[in-house]
């Protein structure tokens, strides 16, 4: 299929490898598209994976809403909740990148029934993160997410370094292009950028309050270029699951609120970090291992925040690690 659709809204899509092969559905983030992947997908549709990706929320043309409050969490998750209906997989596996790695970790703790395994790359469990930026150096890497806040000024100003902040944080000439034609004037920024004005206002305020301290030490995130992707570490020893998703429900029926009280991740789960991350540091990468219960691997490679364009081989090696280690 190249497109789905849910509440009048029109997702582009990329779907890719044997139509019935286990699905893969990649989930890419900020300022990215679904171009992210087209480097990893090739070797997991050689292993019979079925994978489909999706321009999200704001980033397809036909499916970019004008509220802030169009782009709340709950609103993320139903929409690759609705994707999976439509390609007909009841049970799915999930992989993000950056803000789709977000919604990944919130797929497998929200509705767990659904999912078969999780491979998250970059970005730690949103809890870790909070955790993190008040015991570490994340809340200066974060500053960002309050200028994010402010109205028109923050498209103006990364449209103005978006070539540059691609190469010098690790990206190709061509894949800086790639992603500049993808987003030609400030206005197109506006509809990603959402995704960050429609997080939580306790997250938020914990970034406004310490972006405060930051801002006066650092005039934005360091931007390190990527590095070879070398492992400078090995996996974390696994852990199995002692629950086992039902495969019972259907995406109507599902409720993708969030939990009432914390909760930890069941799924099977491989979470892949560059210890070159510009933007998500040590911290919250190694506190992820207490907020997943399941069977769980921590991968830590020598390279940047790029891992899907600058590292497709080792990201596709360990997605199909994961699938193929799933129940």
């Amino acid at each position: 299929m190249d497109t789905y659709t849910r509440d009048g809204l029109t997702f582009d899509v990329t779907d890719a490898g044997p139509a019935d092969g286990e699905l893969v559905v990649l989930l890419h983030g900020f300022p990215q598209d679904r171009t992210a992947w087209q480097d990893v997908t090739p070797a997991l549709n050689a292993a019979g994976l079925r994978t489909i990706a999706p321009d999200q929320r704001g980033y397809s043309p036909g499916a970019s809403p004008k509220a802030r409050s169009a782009y709340a969490m709950r609103e993320l998750v139903a929409d690759v909740l609705a994707l999976a209906d439509a390609a007909g997989a009841e049970r799915f596996h999930v992989v993000g990148h950056d803000w789709g790695g977000a919604v990944a970790w919130t797929l497998g703790e929200r509705v767990p029934q659904r999912v078969a395994s999780l491979t998250v790359l970059s970005t730690p469990h949103p809890r870790a993160l909070n955790w993190a930026m008040l015991r570490s150096d994340q809340a200066k890497r974060s500053w960002y997410m309050a200028m994010f806040q402010l109205p028109t000024l923050p498209e103006r100003r990364l449209h103005a370094m978006l070539g540059g902040f691609y190469r010098r944080s690790g990206l190709t000439d061509e894949q800086a292009a790639r992603y500049e034609a993808r987003f030609p004037t400030p206005a197109s920024l506006t509809a990603p950028m959402n995704w960050y004005r429609a997080m939580p206002t306790t997250v938020l305020a914990k970034a406004k309050k310490l972006a405060t301290r930051s801002r006066s030490s650092s005039a934005g995130p360091s931007r390190s270029s990527s590095a070879s992707p070398s492992r400078s570490s090995s996996a974390s020893p696994s852990r199995s699951s002692s629950a086992s998703p039902s495969r019972s429900s259907s995406a109507r029926d599902e409720r993708v609120s969030r939990p009432t009280s914390p909760s930890t991740v069941t799924v099977p789960t491989t979470y892949v970090w560059g210890s070159k991350d510009f933007a998500l540091g040590r911290a919250a990468a190694e506190r992820t291992a207490e907020l997943v219960s399941g069977d769980y691997r921590f991968v830590e490679v020598k390279a940047g925040h790029w891992l899907p364009e600058a590292n497709a081989d080792l990201v596709a090696e360990e997605i199909t690690r994961r699938v193929r280690s799933a129940p």
